[in-house]
């Protein structure tokens, strides 16, 4: 293989590497909001799933342990969300700021004495003799568990809201919560197990961070893909398959960013690195008005608290 094509290959690695924990991210949150609940606790939910991630596998050398616990931790902390604003009826929008907060420092505490770690990460898969074609093997066959788990797990997604009668009951949640309840759905236990499943798979894109793409932990290691999380998730319209598209999007532009300052290209490294938390900024702003929804087709109930006495 010429040295043109490995740097090629390991160029598209990067952006998977890169993309991959913006994607499981953003799909649980896409679930989470499909059901009508607002969760901007993203960032927390990764750093705590990477934290509990890197601390487990440098525990128990196991890869597999250490990626459930990444997951458990995120869905701890989604858990401690719906319990505040599903049960409580706290703001969601203020708890989610406070949960990315509190995972944040939560994390820092915990990962203090595993600061200068570091671990083996996930061992790659290797099919003997796909893994070896040219070009199209190592992008395609020669990846590590969790990049195919997160198609598998955008595609199961689409599949479950769009084809099971359990997406289309937890749509109709997130598209009329009132009515859903007047016909016998329970709908403060569907977003329970929305929001949780959502907390996982952002606990799963954080552990790829501090178990694969870096695998060592420093202190909120994430750095803002959380928000990046979120706004993909608008982005693509609530629909599964663009959150995919826009993830790796992100992913090459990242990349792209590098190549610029290697090449001394004369634009401030500064300003492409925020280029994506702008967006954000806007994305934020654009769904925080009702007609910015409506052109957007948010769920009609995103962000709106359920009272089954009303």
């Amino acid at each position: 293989m010429s040295g043109e094509h490995a740097l090629f290959i390991s160029a598209l690695l990067t952006v998977v590497t890169a993309a991959t924990p913006l994607v499981l991210a953003a799909t649980g949150e896409l679930l989470t909001e499909k059901a009508g609940v607002l969760n901007l606790g993203v960032e927390g939910m990764m750093v705590v799933g990477a934290v509990l991630a890197f601390m487990t596998g440098i525990s128990t050398d196991n890869s597999l342990l250490a990626t459930l616990a990444g997951a458990a931790g995120g869905a701890g902390m989604a858990l401690l969300f719906a319990l505040l604003t599903l049960t409580l009826m706290a703001n969601q929008v203020a708890t989610g700021l406070a949960l990315t907060l509190f995972g944040l420092g939560l994390s820092a505490l915990l990962g203090h004495g595993f600061v200068g770690e570091s671990f083996h990460g996930l061992e790659k898969i290797h099919l003997p003799g796909l893994s070896d074609i040219p070009i199209l093997g190592p992008l395609l066959f020669g990846l590590d568990p969790l990049v195919y788990l997160s198609v598998v797990l955008v595609a199961g997604v689409w599949w479950f809201l769009e084809k099971t009668r359990g997406g289309m009951i937890l749509r109709a949640v997130g598209e009329n919560h009132e009515a859903a309840h007047l016909i016998g759905y329970r709908v403060i236990a569907i977003r329970y197990a929305a929001v949780v499943f959502g907390g996982a798979l952002s606990g799963l894109g954080g552990a790829y961070l501090s178990l694969v793409y870096t695998p060592l932990w420093v202190e909120n290691m994430t750095a803002g893909r959380g928000w990046i999380a979120l706004a993909l998730v608008v982005f693509a319209s609530w629909r599964p398959w663009r959150v995919i598209l826009g993830a790796y999007l992100f992913g090459g532009i990242t990349i792209i960013q590098l190549h610029v300052q290697g090449a001394g290209i004369a634009i401030a490294p500064q300003f492409l690195t925020m280029l994506p938390y702008l967006a954000t900024i806007l994305v934020l702003v654009v769904i925080s008005s009702r007609a910015g929804r409506n052109r957007l087709s948010a769920p009609a109930c995103l962000g709106r608290q359920f009272h089954a006495s009303g």
